[in-house]
């Protein structure tokens, strides 16, 4: 008998999306459809379908050959992962090559389901879909470089305008360039023209999608020595990346500090990737540059979900998820919710749209640490949230939720609390983040992190200026030496005068 995991979510059923694509095809098999999907198994080979496309019309016969075998094996892999539905999707080369539809029937034959080979306009659609759905909200153009083309389309929220294909993928302008990263460029420029929708994205955001323009992120994060070692959301500024572009656009790049970090078999393509992004800043003019760990794949994805599970929260629902998963109590965390916006009003203190979203998070990520040691929670909570799977949360943001949940186990004093992670959260971040911890260490001592007490406490202003949080007389028993030692140290961050009563005393 097979015993069921209890680290799984019980209510779902995994599907796998095999993603076809010029330069890579990818396995991946999900818990479920939800709006933050999680990842149970994931595999990818560098088939290089598209590879000579230009000079031959045909797909590569040696990697056709590579692909049509390992289709056995992501079939196999599909099915060990219990996998209850098998999505195919091809894009660029297999909708451009001569041999195209014989490769995508011999791949049906094997895979034993329909292949749906997307369209140019189908490609830029689910491209904007997987970036609508990591960002909260989408502003700005999606760009989704593949190993054949180019998709760009514009996202405002929920609205997808207009998109167009562009014969710019890194494997074409390898060949369409005879390996000539700077003629590479002259292509995209010449090409990038066609593409009027940029002109719209001035001063807004541009969502780098694809394989090659992460590696080249990366790159970039090793470079410098960034501190958090996400993908998603890492953001490059215009002025700041310019140089590094321009040193990888010349094809300078086995000498540059962290190459040793992307794989060998990537590093060809990225000259023009960055040559390609060269040309979109340019054009385009944009604010930023952001990188999405979700394009086509997830897009499809998100478009087999409900309307309503679409339009919820992506953070709320993962960290919902985690709480499921690993706290103590999750009733416990929905009522931390809930008082820590009491309390924050209480206070006087005003949050923004997106600071509530966080709060709400790192009030639902708050005990997942229970299990830990006590001298490790902090640490081990700080790792798990910072460099969780998390969409809809930039990378401040994410800091921000790491740090609520260390400074609420390890001490709202504790300077020693991951200061190279501390940098990158904004001052106005750690400020609050400090602040919620220490709201949360006084409350868990108080409800021994169980729900039904949380709900009674309740603050009260005094003549004085100050605040009292009373807990009613049935729970009298509750106060004590601790609780009044974190309350003085909730008064301490926040200036203000605060004392710990029973009701009616």
């Amino acid at each position: 008998m097979i015993a069921l995991s209890q680290g799984r979510l019980q209510d779902r059923r995994p599907l796998s999306i095999i993603d076809i694509g010029s330069n890579s095809i990818r396995l991946v098999v999900y818990e479920g459809i939800a709006r933050s999907p999680t990842v149970l198994f994931n595999e990818k080979m560098l088939a290089g379908l598209g590879r000579g496309l230009v000079a031959t019309g045909k797909l590569d016969p040696a990697a056709v050959a590579r692909a049509v075998e390992e289709f056995k094996r992501f079939r196999a892999l599909s099915e060990q992962a219990g996998a209850a539905t098998l999505y195919v999707i091809a894009t660029a080369a297999a909708r451009e090559a001569e041999n195209g539809p014989d490769f995508i029937h011999r791949a049906e034959e094997i895979l034993g389901t329909k292949i749906r080979v997307l369209s140019g306009r189908e490609e830029a659609y689910y491209s904007a879909l997987g970036v609508i759905s990591g960002f909260h909200p989408a502003d700005g153009i999606a760009g989704d470089l593949g190993g054949g083309s180019l998709e760009l389309v514009d996202v405002a929220r929920e609205t997808i305008g207009d998109g167009i294909t562009l014969p710019l993928g890194g494997l074409r302008l390898q060949d369409m360039s005879d390996n000539s990263p700077a003629t590479a460029a002259k292509i995209a420029r010449t090409e990038l023209a066609r593409a009027k929708l940029l002109k719209g994205g001035a001063g807004r955001t541009f969502y780098a999608v694809g394989g090659t323009w992460r590696n080249l992120a990366r790159l970039h994060m090793n470079a410098t020595g960034y501190a958090l070692n996400v993908m998603h959301h890492y953001e490059l500024g215009i002025d700041e990346s310019a140089a590094f572009l321009r040193q990888v656009a010349r094809g300078d790049i086995e000498k540059m500090k962290g190459i040793e970090g992307v794989s060998k078999a990537r590093r060809a393509l990225l000259p023009y990737g960055a040559a390609v992004l060269q040309e979109i800043i340019a054009s385009m003019q944009p604010s930023r540059i952001v990188v999405s760990a979700l394009g086509v794949r997830e897009g499809f994805l998100f478009s087999l979900l409900s309307q309503e599970d679409q339009r919820r929260d992506p953070l709320i629902s993962a960290a919902g998820e985690l709480a499921l998963l690993r706290a103590r109590s999750v009733t416990h965390a929905q009522e931390l919710v809930e008082w820590t916006a009491q309390s924050l009003a209480a206070f006087d203190i005003v949050e923004t749209e997106e600071e509530a979203r966080y709060r709400h998070a790192a009030c639902l990520l708050a005990d997942i640490g229970w299990r830990a040691h006590p001298e490790y929670r902090g640490t081990q909570s700080l790792n798990i949230i910072a460099h969780a799977s998390f969409i809809g949360v930039d990378h401040p943001g994410r800091l921000f939720l790491a740090l609520v949940n260390a400074f609420r186990n390890d001490g709202v004093f504790n300077d020693a609390v991951a200061p190279e992670l501390k940098a990158l959260a904004t001052p106005r971040y750690l400020e609050r983040a400090r602040l919620l911890g220490a709201m949360m260490r006084v409350v868990y001592l108080l409800t021994a992190s169980m729900p039904g007490v949380m709900p009674r406490l309740k603050w009260e202003k005094r003549d004085n200026g100050g605040l009292a949080l009373v807990i009613p007389a049935s729970r009298a028993a509750l106060r004590g030496e601790r609780p009044e030692g974190r309350m003085a140290q909730l008064a301490r961050v926040s200036g203000r005068k605060l004392e710990l009563v029973v009701a009616g005393s």
